[in-house]
């Protein structure tokens, strides 16, 4: 306990005074809402502790300086000394006084510390009345993730109708209004009709370091939530990069109030003046633009741009490299720089003259007009798709009817290198408890930016641990998401274009060519079981001849699970009821009902909760298909052979 008291900065020691002394020789502060929401850790650790402390030192001193003496309600900071950097975040309400805010802060820069490891790569902490964040990379940008909150109050009797479709128009108002507010916040006041005076006081606030269309989409997606609250009293919702709350008590002063009349008005008046400015003066301009447009693309035609030290040219994301650089890169696409192979093609290690190693993707695509249109949106789609727990699409590369991947390097391979045995080595139970709770925490949180988090959502449709990636600190890192969309949508029938892996897709895609997020977390589901096992899902358990959902599920019924458990793992590693938790959400997320199995973000929520299920029920028993099935006709056809429940164990769908 001393050491970890020691190794925290000496800049919280200095706060926890100063918070004393709020309380001490200033009185109570008014009302700083210190009431708790959530908390949240990093599962992996930095490689210099020291070096972090001192960058979270110094990032947590900016924070506070610009809150106190600046007198602002949100602040970043970051400190890059070294190869540990710390990037924070805090942002407090804006009805709340500078004061509250930062007496806020205080408490919340204590509270982070208690929460977390010293060597955590990240932490927030979130109140009512403030938000903080840290992290050991850069996370500004961030809008909706794994660590978003919903919170539903009391049920209202009275006005039920009246209240949930004012509460609909207010919080659109606000929506639509609070990406143009300087500061991207406001608070408004609503009259309930037919309420005798009722009213309902609803607050919308963004990340300044958001862009626009960042805010935007991150209230919308809050507002898409609150649906299933309404006609509640009041709700709040608290995402990475924006807050709203609405409730019928007041809950900030009636002068605080932005008037978003104007705001609204300007968005339908700047439409109707462009349109008529365009109809007036259009027809010259495009003229004009359409001449200049052509001497600029004859301009383009000549030329040739070049980035050297990379062997690319520029695209507007991805980075289009030159054939001959992959070539000489991978000496060939020789057998000795193949890395594996998968459903979209084999992959390659590569290393350009610059030194820099790189991950290339052979694909095994059809060839079509409508392809290589396909393959230039989507490459441009998944190049801005940047998080932590995704494998980084670096750019591209089209050589005929070829067509190639560039992927940053991951060192370690992927899970399966590591969780089982392979012929190319003996490396099964060299992940220990820690590696794979990280694993199955970091793949659950790429799994909810991909679903929630991102402008748009993208299903992986092959979650499995080969296309799970490690990097140097065995950080998960999804391979391969995306790719998925380039293939024809019409998934009835299986064939080479499938784009999933038997024993590890959903019943209801397999046969009934139903895709939606569900079918991910299926997926993930079977994950969880291999990692928590370290059996593969379409191997067959020698002592009792049954698949890994029969098995998982059979233990878990008769509530000795913690049996399922590797037996390579050290069980004073890991705590067992923890262990029992990971197993029954595995079991949560393989049901057979897809509206039955919870979103990323709830598995997310109860991975990192200290609790139970959160309100989720128990699992029901899993339906599968068998893992060796290799039809050839449409699924659907032979769906009645392919099924079977967890518990019928002796009689084989491929038997009957």
């Amino acid at each position: 306990m001393l050491l970890h008291l020691q190794q925290k900065p000496l800049f919280i020691f200095l706060l926890s005074f100063t918070i004393w002394s709020w309380w001490t020789l200033d009185g109570v502060v008014s009302d700083p809402q210190l009431s708790y929401v959530k908390s949240g850790c990093s599962s992996y650790n930095v490689s210099d502790v020291t070096i972090f402390n001192e960058n979270l030192n110094t990032t947590m001193r900016s924070l506070r300086a610009q809150i106190s003496n600046q007198s602002k309600h949100s602040a970043t900071a970051q400190a890059v000394k070294g190869n540990n950097p710390a990037y924070g975040v805090f942002q407090c309400r804006n009805y709340l006084s500078i004061k509250d805010c930062l007496a806020c802060f205080d408490i919340a820069a204590v509270q982070i510390y208690n929460n977390c490891s010293v060597a955590a790569t990240g932490a927030r902490l979130i109140y009512e009345g403030c938000f903080l964040r840290y992290e050991s990379s850069f996370f500004y940008d961030q809008s909706v993730d794994g660590g978003n909150h919903l919170m539903c109050g009391n049920r209202v009797v009275k006005n039920s109708t009246e209240l949930a479709s004012t509460v609909q128009q207010v919080l659109k108002n606000l929506e639509l209004a609070t990406p143009r507010i300087p500061g991207y916040f406001a608070a408004t006041i609503t009259q309930v009709p037919n309420s005798n005076g009722s009213n309902i006081y609803a607050f919308a606030q963004c990340l300044e370091t958001l862009t626009q269309s960042g805010c935007q989409d991150c209230l919308e997606s809050g507002l898409r939530n609150f649906q299933i609250c309404l006609p509640n009293s009041n709700a709040k919702i608290f995402y990475a990069g924006c807050f709203m709350r609405y409730s019928t008590t007041a809950f900030f002063a009636a002068n605080q109030t932005t008037d978003l009349k104007n705001i609204l008005k300007q968005g339908g008046s700047t439409k109707k003046k462009a349109i008529i400015g365009g109809a007036v003066g259009g027809a010259s301009f495009i003229l004009i633009l359409f001449a200049l447009l052509a001497l600029y693309r004859r301009s383009l035609s000549k030329r040739v741009h070049r980035v050297d030290v990379l062997g690319a040219t520029e695209l507007k994301g991805p980075v289009n490299y030159r054939y001959k650089d992959l070539k000489s890169a991978t000496k060939n696409f020789s057998e000795e720089n193949k890395l594996g192979e998968g459903g979209f093609g084999d992959v390659y290690k590569g290393t350009l003259k610059n030194g820099k190693v790189i991950a290339i993707k052979k694909l095994a695509l059809e060839q079509s007009k409508k392809m290589d249109e396909d393959f230039e949106s989507e490459v441009k789609l998944i190049s801005n798709v940047h998080h932590r727990n995704l494998v980084r699409l670096l750019g591209c590369c089209s050589k005929g009817k070829e067509r190639f991947l560039v992927y940053e390097y991951m060192r370690n391979n992927n899970v399966g290198q590591f969780l089982f045995v392979l012929e190319i080595g003996e490396n099964k139970g060299s992940l220990n408890w820690k590696q794979r709770y990280g694993i199955i925490l970091g793949t659950a949180r790429g799994l909810a930016y991909l679903h929630e988090g991102f402008h748009i959502c993208i299903i992986h449709r092959d979650i499995k641990p080969n296309n799970i990636l490690l990097d140097d600190d065995f950080q998960p890192k999804i391979a391969d998401f995306g790719l998925a969309r380039l293939l024809p949508s019409d998934q009835s029938h299986l064939n080479t274009k499938f784009a999933g892996t038997m024993g590890y897709t959903a019943p209801e895609y397999i046969m009934h060519g139903q895709l939606s997020e569900k079918v991910d977390t299926y997926c993930y589901g079977v994950v969880i079981l291999e990692i928590m096992s370290g059996q593969k899902s379409g191997e067959l358990k020698d002592d009792d001849r049954e698949f890994l959902l029969q098995r998982a599920w059979k233990l878990y019924d008769r509530e000795m699970h913690i049996e399922f458990v590797d037996k390579t793992l050290d069980a004073s590693e890991y705590d067992a009821e923890e262990v029992k938790k990971i197993i029954e959400i595995g079991l949560l997320c393989t049901q057979a009902s897809p509206a039955s199995r919870p979103t990323m973000c709830e598995v997310v929520d109860m991975l990192e909760s200290k609790d139970g299920l959160m309100d989720h029920k128990r699992p029901t028993m899993p339906v599968y298909v068998d893992p060796n099935l290799r039809p050839t006709r449409d699924i659907s056809q032979s769906s009645s052979s392919s099924l079977s429940n967890a518990t019928d164990s002796t009689s084989m769908p491929s038997g009957r």
